[in-house]
């Protein structure tokens, strides 16, 4: 049975905007990240992976902009860095990948609902979610379906994710309304510092179930009267902050397994993969 890699293309087309040297192609297009991406996906195919996905975030913004006004939006994004989105999915659709570009949901809500589907599938050995972002924390399920930081090379089972923020992965969306998450664009409550955090969601799991009496809560948390007296205010706002880091996993984006299975690149790749290898260095604006 294969491992499937879920790749989240969005966060690597970042990382390889910031890390690898700038180059523009015939069309005057900045490419380097793009052909970052690309080598990086061929060097996981040549050392064995055989079922991957990538998703994608065709536009940056989603449902949860009307959710919360300070939600993260593609505003400040460098004009070169956001005209390589499209250019990325094509170059991997190109390359024989399976892509999920995602308009009104964001990657991480593909990756996620992908991997709830794979962990149902008897066919698949594990499922690996590639990307450093903590909301995916969520999806982590016992050492079946784990999350890789390809920087790093780290591979957290949910072992991991609970030596990492002191919660099961089903409260990282509890954890994450209260502590706030500022790559997304939402503050968490007042007070609510990660170790509080991780200490009561670790005894009540969810926002519901934490006692208004702190007295009842008998864990090490700084301050817990102020925290709670602030949970209690601002409860429906934790709400909300949870919602938004709750990732939606109520999608159908394959059949099959062997959906996944990488078969080689199509024949437009060739030309494509030419015209990438031919861009000629340049310097940032």
């Amino acid at each position: 049975m294969p491992d499937v890699y879920l790749i989240d293309g969005t966060y690597e087309l970042f990382r390889h905007y910031y890390a690898v040297p700038r180059a523009r192609d015939a069309q005057g297009r900045e490419v380097g990240a793009v052909r970052g991406v690309l080598t990086s996906i061929l060097t996981m195919i040549n050392h064995g992976v055989t079922h991957l996905g990538v998703a994608t975030d065709h536009v940056i913004e989603s449902f949860r902009n009307e959710l919360w006004p300070g939600y993260k939006t593609g505003e400040g994004i460098d004009p070169d860095l956001y005209a390589q989105f499209p250019l990325l999915e094509h170059a991997l659709e190109a390359l024989g990948v399976v892509v999920w570009p995602m308009i009104e949901f964001e990657a991480d809500d593909a990756l996620a609902a992908a991997a709830e589907q794979l962990a149902r599938t008897a066919a698949v050995d594990r499922v690996v979610i590639c990307t450093p972002d903590k909301d995916l924390a969520q999806s982590v399920r016992g050492t079946r379906v784990v999350q890789m930081i390809r920087r790093t090379r780290e591979m957290r089972d949910e072992a991991g994710v609970v030596k990492r923020f002191g919660v099961r992965p089903a409260s990282i969306p509890d954890y994450l309304a209260l502590v706030g998450d500022a790559s997304d664009g939402y503050p968490g409550l007042p007070g609510w510092g990660a170790k509080s955090t991780a200490a009561v969601l670790s005894k009540f799991g969810r926002l519901e179930s934490i006692p208004d009496d702190p007295a009842a809560w008998g864990v090490n948390a700084a301050s817990p009267g102020a925290l709670a007296r602030t949970l209690k205010k601002d409860r429906e706002l934790a709400f909300l902050f949870r919602d938004l880091a709750t990732l939606r996993t109520d999608m159908h984006l394959f059949d099959a397994v062997d959906d996944l299975r990488w078969t080689g690149p199509t024949p437009s790749f060739a030309a494509l993969a030419a015209e990438l290898e031919a861009a000629q260095p340049s310097t940032r604006g």
